[in-house]
């Protein structure tokens, strides 16, 4: 086992192809070929003198010996980062936290929370980025983000099932609501009916696998007529505001809706439960980590508002981490 010979850019594929999952996922982070990120893990591979990556038909995982590689792969690649931030002259007293949010956390949340440790923390500085729930899985156990924000719906459960557990706690839990164009008939109430979805046009969200139909109402026991397919929640609100279909959206999202837009619950049927939660490995997390997350609670109970037809939600659960479910 020789790491003398290992380059930083090595580190940097390595911690890449772990947090995306995929050598080809890697490779599009980084602007490089697919061969150019082989032969760095196999380099590296050479180097530690062990398999680091489990290679399954479904992506790559970190294979006991890539843990540990990649717990001192992290701090090497930190120490560099924060290096170069010093050098650059950007402000470095009060710590650096890494976090992660899903799209619609990006909203509302993360702005009240990063506006508030403006005010509380001046020194402490918040790096962020925005991803999927499975892909900042992927990166707190690659050691890249240090808490993220994931997005949860029913059947409510872990987020992964590597080992050791990530260590969750629920910040929000609400129901899902639906956003009309203002001038639909649907529109005219306190609430829509789930009887009256039927024959609607939908603007859906342009996942893959079981989430294909974001943005269309769960349970529709027809075959739902696709208008338009978006990625981004915003353009999915403001084709909305332009009469061009329905969409769902998560209950947080209303302060944030454009004008021409209602968000309206949703009754007649079963509630359709979204939750957002803060997840972080389960070591002891550093004090800059601890407020972050503190600011992160405090803004979900700040935006426990009363929803569209005039009736208070509750938004946050007590402070205390719960194991995964």
């Amino acid at each position: 086992m020789d790491f003398n010979d290992v380059s930083l850019t090595a580190l940097r594929v390595f911690r890449a192809v772990a947090e995306q999952g995929t050598f080809t996922a890697a490779a599009a982070s980084l602007g490089y070929t697919q061969s150019a990120v082989s032969r760095q893990i196999a380099a590296i591979e050479r180097a530690a003198g062990a398999e680091l990556l489990e290679r399954r038909r479904d992506g790559v995982r970190l294979t006991a010996a890539g843990r540990v590689v990649m717990r001192r792969a992290t701090t090497v690649l930190d120490e560099i980062e924060a290096t170069a931030r010093e050098l650059s002259g950007l402000p470095g007293e009060g710590g650096t936290v890494r976090l992660g949010w899903f799209p619609t956390a990006g909203a509302v949340l993360v702005p009240l929370a990063l506006t508030a440790l403006r005010r509380t923390d001046p020194g402490l500085q918040v790096i962020g980025r925005e991803g999927t729930t499975p892909a900042l899985v992927r990166a707190l156990r690659a050691g890249s983000i240090d808490l993220a924000l994931l997005a949860s719906a029913p059947p409510f459960r872990a987020p992964d099932a590597e080992s050791p557990p990530l260590v969750l706690q629920t910040l929000t839990e609400r129901a899902l609501c639906l956003a009309l164009p203002a001038g639909h008939p649907l529109a005219r109430g306190d609430f829509v009916d789930v009887a009256d979805l039927r024959g609607q046009r939908w603007i859906a969200g342009s996942a893959s696998g079981e989430d294909r139909l974001m943005g269309v109402w769960p349970g529709l026991d027809e075959r739902p007529e696709i208008a338009h397919v978006a990625r981004d929640w915003l353009a999915k609100l403001h084709l909305v505001a332009a009469g061009c279909g329905l969409t769902t959206v998560p209950a947080a999202l209303a302060p944030a809706a454009p004008a021409g837009v209602r968000i309206l619950p949703v009754r007649g049927g079963p509630q359709e439960q979204r939750r957002q939660l803060l997840a972080r490995l389960p070591h002891p997390p550093a004090e800059a980590v601890t407020r972050v997350a503190a600011a992160l609670r405090a803004a979900a109970l700040d935006a426990d508002v009363p929803d569209r037809a005039g009736r208070p939600e509750r938004v946050a659960r007590p402070e205390r981490p719960e194991r995964p479910e």
